[in-house]
């Protein structure tokens, strides 16, 4: 296994699997995705084991710590030797609560959903898209 002792945090992010390409992972510390201690950091910024980064992708938030440098991408089995997953289990889980939300499907031809259909709908889903204000 490749290691070396400097590594981009972009490279170093493409190696354990965060991204699927370096330009995505490039792109997100740009975008401020990737924060250490709070603080946005550069592509260029060289990754020290012992560092805890916050990276974004989306709706999922992972705390990640540095356990190895890794220079080269390998499989994700390997990959996860080199890190640590320090994501509180509710954080982990929490954003994945929202797509179990029911689906309700109307037959193809139906038409608007009436008046009285629509309180229907709106009570089966008990106020899950009203506005909260």
């Amino acid at each position: 296994m490749p290691e070396k002792d400097k590594l981009r945090i972009d490279k170093y992010l493409w190696a354990i699997r965060m991204f699927k390409t370096r330009t995505l992972a490039a792109d997100a510390v740009k975008a401020g995705r990737v924060k250490l201690d709070g603080n946005n950091i550069k592509p260029s910024h060289e990754v020290k084991v012992g560092e805890v980064y916050l990276v974004s992708k989306g709706i999922e938030r992972k705390i990640i710590l540095v356990t190895g440098l890794l220079e080269n991408r390998v499989d994700a089995k390997t990959a996860v030797n080199f890190y640590e997953d320090q994501t509180p289990v509710e954080d982990t889980y929490g954003y994945k609560s929202m797509f179990n939300a029911p689906v309700l499907k109307r037959d193809r031809g139906a038409g608007r959903p009436t008046k009285r259909d629509r309180r229907e709908i709106d009570e089966l889903q008990g106020g899950l898209f009203e506005d909260k204000e």
